[in-house]
Protein backbone atom coordinates (compact mmCIF):
# COMPACT_ATOMS: atom_id res chain seq x y z
CA UNK A 1 0.00 0.00 0.00
CA UNK A 2 3.16 2.36 0.74
CA UNK A 3 3.98 2.23 -2.76
CA UNK A 4 0.42 2.99 -4.21
CA UNK A 5 0.62 6.59 -1.78
CA UNK A 6 4.23 7.14 -3.02
CA UNK A 7 3.05 6.76 -6.34
CA UNK A 8 0.37 8.84 -6.16
CA UNK A 9 2.46 11.65 -4.59
CA UNK A 10 4.80 11.54 -7.32
CA UNK A 11 2.35 11.91 -9.88
CA UNK A 12 0.66 14.85 -8.02
CA UNK A 13 4.02 16.84 -8.19
CA UNK A 14 4.19 16.47 -11.51
CA UNK A 15 7.18 18.09 -12.84
CA UNK A 16 8.56 18.87 -9.43
CA UNK A 17 10.63 17.08 -6.83
CA UNK A 18 9.26 15.87 -3.43
CA UNK A 19 11.95 15.05 -0.80
CA UNK A 20 11.81 12.18 0.55
CA UNK A 21 10.99 13.90 4.47
CA UNK A 22 7.83 15.54 3.39
CA UNK A 23 6.41 11.43 1.82
CA UNK A 24 7.28 10.55 5.36
CA UNK A 25 5.50 12.95 7.22
CA UNK A 26 2.37 12.90 5.02
CA UNK A 27 2.45 9.47 5.03
CA UNK A 28 3.03 8.72 8.80
CA UNK A 29 5.96 5.90 7.50
CA UNK A 30 9.77 5.91 8.00
CA UNK A 31 12.06 7.20 5.39
CA UNK A 32 13.40 3.70 4.69
CA UNK A 33 9.98 2.86 4.15
CA UNK A 34 9.94 5.70 1.49
CA UNK A 35 13.10 4.39 -0.20
CA UNK A 36 12.14 0.84 -0.10
CA UNK A 37 8.74 1.83 -1.86
CA UNK A 38 10.49 3.83 -4.53
CA UNK A 39 12.89 1.14 -5.38
CA UNK A 40 10.03 -1.39 -5.85
CA UNK A 41 8.65 1.07 -7.93
CA UNK A 42 11.75 0.76 -10.02
CA UNK A 43 11.78 -2.31 -10.25
CA UNK A 44 8.20 -2.22 -11.78
CA UNK A 45 9.71 0.09 -14.37
CA UNK A 46 9.11 3.61 -13.06
CA UNK A 47 11.20 5.63 -13.88
CA UNK A 48 11.89 8.05 -10.56
CA UNK A 49 14.71 10.60 -10.89
CA UNK A 50 16.81 11.39 -7.31
CA UNK A 51 18.89 14.60 -6.62
CA UNK A 52 20.53 15.33 -3.59
CA UNK A 53 18.33 17.89 -1.52
CA UNK A 54 15.69 18.02 -3.86
CA UNK A 55 13.99 14.56 -2.98
CA UNK A 56 12.30 12.01 -5.88
CA UNK A 57 10.55 13.10 -9.36
CA UNK A 58 8.30 10.64 -11.61
CA UNK A 59 10.05 11.00 -15.04
CA UNK A 60 8.14 8.24 -16.77
CA UNK A 61 5.29 5.73 -15.68
CA UNK A 62 4.60 2.00 -17.73
CA UNK A 63 1.31 1.30 -18.91
CA UNK A 64 -0.48 0.36 -15.73
CA UNK A 65 -3.56 0.38 -14.12
CA UNK A 66 -2.94 0.58 -10.29
CA UNK A 67 -4.72 2.78 -7.39
CA UNK A 68 -1.51 5.21 -7.32
CA UNK A 69 -2.51 6.48 -10.57
CA UNK A 70 -5.94 6.53 -10.19
CA UNK A 71 -6.57 7.34 -6.46
CA UNK A 72 -6.34 11.03 -6.84
CA UNK A 73 -7.70 11.86 -9.93
CA UNK A 74 -10.66 10.11 -8.41
CA UNK A 75 -10.82 12.21 -5.01
CA UNK A 76 -14.19 13.46 -4.69
CA UNK A 77 -15.98 11.04 -6.59
CA UNK A 78 -18.30 8.43 -5.57
CA UNK A 79 -17.96 5.99 -7.88
CA UNK A 80 -14.37 4.80 -7.55
CA UNK A 81 -14.25 6.22 -3.62
CA UNK A 82 -12.73 2.73 -2.90
CA UNK A 83 -10.36 0.53 -5.49
CA UNK A 84 -9.27 -2.67 -5.71
CA UNK A 85 -6.36 -3.17 -8.76
CA UNK A 86 -5.68 -6.76 -9.63
CA UNK A 87 -2.81 -8.13 -11.47
CA UNK A 88 -5.11 -11.29 -13.01
CA UNK A 89 -8.12 -12.15 -11.88
CA UNK A 90 -11.39 -14.88 -13.51
CA UNK A 91 -13.60 -11.97 -14.67
CA UNK A 92 -14.17 -8.52 -12.88
CA UNK A 93 -17.58 -9.28 -12.41
CA UNK A 94 -17.11 -12.40 -10.74
CA UNK A 95 -14.66 -10.38 -8.19
CA UNK A 96 -17.29 -7.92 -7.51
CA UNK A 97 -19.98 -10.38 -7.30
CA UNK A 98 -18.01 -12.03 -4.18
CA UNK A 99 -17.43 -8.43 -3.01
CA UNK A 100 -21.09 -7.92 -3.02
CA UNK A 101 -21.73 -11.03 -1.00
CA UNK A 102 -18.86 -10.13 1.59
CA UNK A 103 -20.99 -6.59 2.16
CA UNK A 104 -19.04 -4.47 0.21
CA UNK A 105 -19.91 -1.12 -0.03
CA UNK A 106 -21.49 1.18 -2.71
CA UNK A 107 -19.32 2.92 -5.24
CA UNK A 108 -16.59 -0.15 -5.19
CA UNK A 109 -14.51 -0.22 -8.32
CA UNK A 110 -12.18 -3.20 -9.58
CA UNK A 111 -10.15 -3.09 -12.47
CA UNK A 112 -7.41 -6.27 -13.41
CA UNK A 113 -4.78 -6.43 -16.22
CA UNK A 114 -5.62 -9.48 -17.27
CA UNK A 115 -8.70 -11.62 -16.98
CA UNK A 116 -8.84 -15.70 -17.46
CA UNK A 117 -12.22 -15.78 -17.94
CA UNK A 118 -13.68 -12.46 -18.77
CA UNK A 119 -17.47 -13.10 -19.78
CA UNK A 120 -19.83 -11.63 -22.74
CA UNK A 121 -23.21 -11.19 -22.77
CA UNK A 122 -25.33 -14.69 -22.68
CA UNK A 123 -22.59 -16.99 -21.16
CA UNK A 124 -20.09 -15.87 -24.28
CA UNK A 125 -16.31 -15.50 -23.29
CA UNK A 126 -14.73 -11.86 -23.68
CA UNK A 127 -11.13 -12.06 -24.57
CA UNK A 128 -9.08 -9.72 -21.99
CA UNK A 129 -5.27 -10.12 -22.87
CA UNK A 130 -2.70 -8.94 -20.38
CA UNK A 131 -1.92 -5.53 -20.21
CA UNK A 132 -3.43 -4.17 -23.77
CA UNK A 133 -7.65 -3.48 -22.79
CA UNK A 134 -9.42 -1.32 -19.86
CA UNK A 135 -11.28 -4.17 -17.62
CA UNK A 136 -13.40 -2.83 -14.80
CA UNK A 137 -16.95 -3.60 -12.70
CA UNK A 138 -18.61 -0.98 -10.86
CA UNK A 139 -20.40 -2.31 -7.52
CA UNK A 140 -23.48 0.18 -6.95
CA UNK A 141 -26.33 -0.44 -4.45
CA UNK A 142 -28.84 1.85 -5.62
CA UNK A 143 -32.17 2.09 -3.46
CA UNK A 144 -34.26 1.42 -6.21
CA UNK A 145 -37.11 -1.16 -6.95
CA UNK A 146 -35.52 -3.72 -9.79
CA UNK A 147 -38.20 -2.55 -12.62
CA UNK A 148 -36.48 1.02 -11.79
CA UNK A 149 -33.04 -0.03 -13.40
CA UNK A 150 -33.92 -1.84 -16.14
CA UNK A 151 -32.55 0.82 -18.88
CA UNK A 152 -29.38 1.22 -16.52
CA UNK A 153 -27.18 -0.57 -18.91
CA UNK A 154 -28.41 2.09 -21.58
CA UNK A 155 -27.34 4.99 -19.15
CA UNK A 156 -23.84 3.13 -18.66
CA UNK A 157 -23.46 3.14 -22.61
CA UNK A 158 -23.80 6.92 -22.61
CA UNK A 159 -21.63 7.34 -19.70
CA UNK A 160 -18.64 5.23 -21.35
CA UNK A 161 -18.81 7.07 -24.81
CA UNK A 162 -18.68 10.36 -22.65
CA UNK A 163 -15.55 8.88 -20.94
CA UNK A 164 -13.63 7.48 -23.89
CA UNK A 165 -14.37 10.96 -25.39
CA UNK A 166 -13.07 13.15 -22.50
CA UNK A 167 -9.78 10.52 -22.51
CA UNK A 168 -8.88 10.26 -26.44
CA UNK A 169 -11.11 13.31 -27.83
CA UNK A 170 -13.52 11.11 -29.88
CA UNK A 171 -16.58 9.94 -29.50
CA UNK A 172 -17.65 6.67 -30.56
CA UNK A 173 -21.05 5.15 -31.16
CA UNK A 174 -23.54 3.11 -29.75
CA UNK A 175 -25.38 0.03 -31.66
CA UNK A 176 -28.46 -0.99 -29.54
CA UNK A 177 -28.51 -1.63 -26.63
CA UNK A 178 -25.16 -1.34 -25.14
CA UNK A 179 -21.99 -2.12 -27.93
CA UNK A 180 -19.73 0.58 -28.26
CA UNK A 181 -18.53 0.64 -31.68
CA UNK A 182 -15.56 3.00 -33.42
CA UNK A 183 -15.01 2.80 -37.47
CA UNK A 184 -17.79 0.29 -38.10
CA UNK A 185 -15.84 -2.30 -35.34
CA UNK A 186 -16.57 -3.61 -31.63
CA UNK A 187 -14.73 -1.22 -29.22
CA UNK A 188 -16.27 -1.59 -26.02
CA UNK A 189 -18.52 -4.51 -24.20
CA UNK A 190 -20.69 -3.34 -21.52
CA UNK A 191 -22.46 -6.63 -19.21
CA UNK A 192 -24.19 -5.36 -16.42
CA UNK A 193 -26.09 -7.62 -13.64
CA UNK A 194 -28.03 -7.68 -10.69
CA UNK A 195 -28.67 -9.52 -7.55
CA UNK A 196 -31.74 -9.47 -5.71
CA UNK A 197 -32.38 -10.24 -1.86
CA UNK A 198 -33.59 -13.86 -1.21
CA UNK A 199 -37.04 -12.66 0.47
CA UNK A 200 -37.97 -9.54 -0.18
CA UNK A 201 -36.67 -9.89 -4.59
CA UNK A 202 -35.72 -6.43 -3.55
CA UNK A 203 -32.63 -4.91 -5.43
CA UNK A 204 -29.11 -5.66 -3.45
CA UNK A 205 -26.43 -4.91 -6.11
CA UNK A 206 -26.28 -3.95 -9.74
CA UNK A 207 -22.69 -4.31 -11.22
CA UNK A 208 -21.56 -3.05 -14.47
CA UNK A 209 -18.61 -4.67 -16.08
CA UNK A 210 -17.00 -2.87 -18.91
CA UNK A 211 -14.21 -4.31 -21.48
CA UNK A 212 -12.60 -1.72 -23.66
CA UNK A 213 -10.25 -2.66 -26.34
CA UNK A 214 -7.39 0.25 -25.65
CA UNK A 215 -3.24 -0.97 -27.23
CA UNK A 216 -4.56 -4.57 -28.80
CA UNK A 217 -2.50 -4.89 -32.50
CA UNK A 218 -4.64 -6.60 -35.51
CA UNK A 219 -2.47 -9.90 -34.27
CA UNK A 220 -3.48 -9.79 -30.76
CA UNK A 221 -6.85 -10.04 -31.39
CA UNK A 222 -8.41 -13.95 -32.43
CA UNK A 223 -7.87 -14.87 -35.91
CA UNK A 224 -11.97 -15.09 -36.27
CA UNK A 225 -12.93 -11.56 -34.66
CA UNK A 226 -10.30 -9.45 -36.06
CA UNK A 227 -12.49 -7.99 -39.18
CA UNK A 228 -14.79 -7.13 -36.15
CA UNK A 229 -13.23 -6.33 -33.08
CA UNK A 230 -10.89 -2.53 -33.54
CA UNK A 231 -9.22 -0.82 -30.47
CA UNK A 232 -8.45 2.78 -29.81
CA UNK A 233 -4.93 2.97 -30.93
CA UNK A 234 -5.52 1.22 -34.41
CA UNK A 235 -8.28 3.98 -34.64
CA UNK A 236 -6.47 7.02 -33.24
CA UNK A 237 -2.59 6.03 -34.79
CA UNK A 238 -1.18 6.55 -31.16
CA UNK A 239 -1.35 4.31 -28.06
CA UNK A 240 -3.58 5.82 -24.97
CA UNK A 241 -2.37 5.56 -21.20
CA UNK A 242 -5.22 3.05 -19.76
CA UNK A 243 -5.16 4.61 -16.57
CA UNK A 244 -5.77 8.30 -18.29
CA UNK A 245 -8.87 6.12 -20.07
CA UNK A 246 -10.06 4.75 -16.91
CA UNK A 247 -9.83 8.27 -14.81
CA UNK A 248 -12.30 9.41 -17.55
CA UNK A 249 -14.76 6.43 -17.73
CA UNK A 250 -15.15 6.40 -13.98
CA UNK A 251 -15.54 9.97 -13.63
CA UNK A 252 -18.24 10.01 -16.38
CA UNK A 253 -19.81 6.81 -14.53
CA UNK A 254 -19.95 8.84 -11.51
CA UNK A 255 -21.86 11.66 -12.79
CA UNK A 256 -23.95 9.44 -14.76
CA UNK A 257 -24.78 7.68 -11.38
CA UNK A 258 -25.76 10.32 -9.27
CA UNK A 259 -28.14 11.48 -12.05
CA UNK A 260 -29.99 7.98 -11.82
CA UNK A 261 -32.81 8.20 -12.87
CA UNK A 262 -33.89 11.96 -12.11
CA UNK A 263 -31.96 12.98 -15.31
CA UNK A 264 -33.78 10.53 -17.54
CA UNK A 265 -34.29 13.07 -20.11
CA UNK A 266 -30.76 13.72 -20.74
CA UNK A 267 -29.59 10.41 -20.72
CA UNK A 268 -31.99 9.19 -23.24
CA UNK A 269 -31.94 12.43 -26.17
CA UNK A 270 -27.61 11.29 -25.45
CA UNK A 271 -28.67 7.63 -26.04
CA UNK A 272 -30.64 8.72 -29.13
CA UNK A 273 -27.94 11.12 -30.56
CA UNK A 274 -25.21 8.15 -29.95
CA UNK A 275 -26.92 5.24 -31.39
CA UNK A 276 -26.91 4.25 -34.94
CA UNK A 277 -29.16 1.26 -35.05
CA UNK A 278 -32.47 3.48 -35.89
CA UNK A 279 -32.74 3.75 -40.00
CA UNK A 280 -31.39 0.15 -40.82
CA UNK A 281 -33.12 -2.39 -42.20
CA UNK A 282 -33.39 -5.21 -39.58
CA UNK A 283 -33.68 -9.10 -39.13
CA UNK A 284 -35.10 -10.76 -36.42
CA UNK A 285 -34.23 -13.96 -35.74
CA UNK A 286 -35.65 -16.73 -33.58
CA UNK A 287 -34.89 -20.48 -32.86
CA UNK A 288 -37.40 -21.07 -35.31
CA UNK A 289 -38.00 -18.41 -37.60
CA UNK A 290 -36.36 -14.57 -39.63
CA UNK A 291 -38.43 -12.14 -40.15
CA UNK A 292 -37.30 -8.53 -41.59
CA UNK A 293 -38.21 -5.21 -40.14
CA UNK A 294 -37.61 -1.74 -40.66
CA UNK A 295 -35.80 0.14 -37.41
CA UNK A 296 -37.09 3.22 -36.95
CA UNK A 297 -36.25 4.75 -33.58
CA UNK A 298 -35.50 4.42 -29.77
CA UNK A 299 -38.44 4.97 -27.26
CA UNK A 300 -38.68 6.54 -24.13
CA UNK A 301 -37.96 3.45 -22.18
CA UNK A 302 -34.98 3.08 -24.98
CA UNK A 303 -36.59 -0.26 -26.86
CA UNK A 304 -35.63 -0.70 -30.59
CA UNK A 305 -39.36 -0.01 -32.16
CA UNK A 306 -39.32 -2.12 -35.61
CA UNK A 307 -41.63 -2.00 -38.00
CA UNK A 308 -42.79 -5.00 -40.06
CA UNK A 309 -43.33 -5.30 -44.22
CA UNK A 310 -47.07 -5.60 -43.23
CA UNK A 311 -47.05 -2.57 -41.15
CA UNK A 312 -47.26 -4.07 -37.32
CA UNK A 313 -44.92 -2.68 -34.99
CA UNK A 314 -42.89 -3.51 -31.98
CA UNK A 315 -40.69 -2.21 -29.34
CA UNK A 316 -37.90 -4.95 -28.67
CA UNK A 317 -36.38 -4.50 -25.20
CA UNK A 318 -33.32 -6.56 -26.23
CA UNK A 319 -31.40 -9.30 -28.81
CA UNK A 320 -28.67 -9.16 -31.05
CA UNK A 321 -28.32 -5.89 -33.59
CA UNK A 322 -25.76 -6.21 -36.95
CA UNK A 323 -25.41 -2.87 -38.38
CA UNK A 324 -25.11 -2.36 -41.90
CA UNK A 325 -21.09 -2.42 -42.15
CA UNK A 326 -20.54 -4.18 -38.70
CA UNK A 327 -20.21 -7.85 -39.26
CA UNK A 328 -20.64 -9.04 -35.78
CA UNK A 329 -24.12 -10.31 -34.03
CA UNK A 330 -23.78 -8.92 -30.60
CA UNK A 331 -25.83 -10.85 -27.31
CA UNK A 332 -28.16 -8.83 -25.34
CA UNK A 333 -29.65 -10.49 -22.08
CA UNK A 334 -33.74 -9.79 -22.66
CA UNK A 335 -35.91 -8.96 -19.97
CA UNK A 336 -39.01 -10.91 -19.42
CA UNK A 337 -41.12 -8.23 -21.45
CA UNK A 338 -39.75 -9.54 -24.42
CA UNK A 339 -39.07 -12.83 -26.30
CA UNK A 340 -35.65 -14.03 -27.34
CA UNK A 341 -35.27 -12.76 -30.51
CA UNK A 342 -31.51 -11.94 -32.11
CA UNK A 343 -31.52 -8.88 -34.40
CA UNK A 344 -29.36 -8.43 -37.63
CA UNK A 345 -29.04 -5.57 -39.81
CA UNK A 346 -28.52 -6.50 -43.63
Amino acid sequence: MSREKILSLLLEQGDSYVSGEAMSRTLGISRAAVWKAIEALRQEGYEIQSATKRGYRLERAPDRVREGELAGPLSGCHVGSRLICLDVIDSTNTEAKRQAMAGASDGLVILSEEQTGGRGRLGRSFQSPRGTGLYLSALLRPSLPPQEVVDFTAWVAVAVCDGIQAACGVRPRIKWTNDIVLGGRKLCGILTELGLEGESNALDYLITGIGVNVNQRTEDFLPEVRPIAVSLAQELGRPVRRAELAVEIIRALDRMYAGFPDNKAEYLARYRADCLTPGNQVQLITPVSREEAFALEIDDQFRLVVEYPDGRRAALSAGEVSVRGIAQIFPVRLTKRSQHYRIAVA
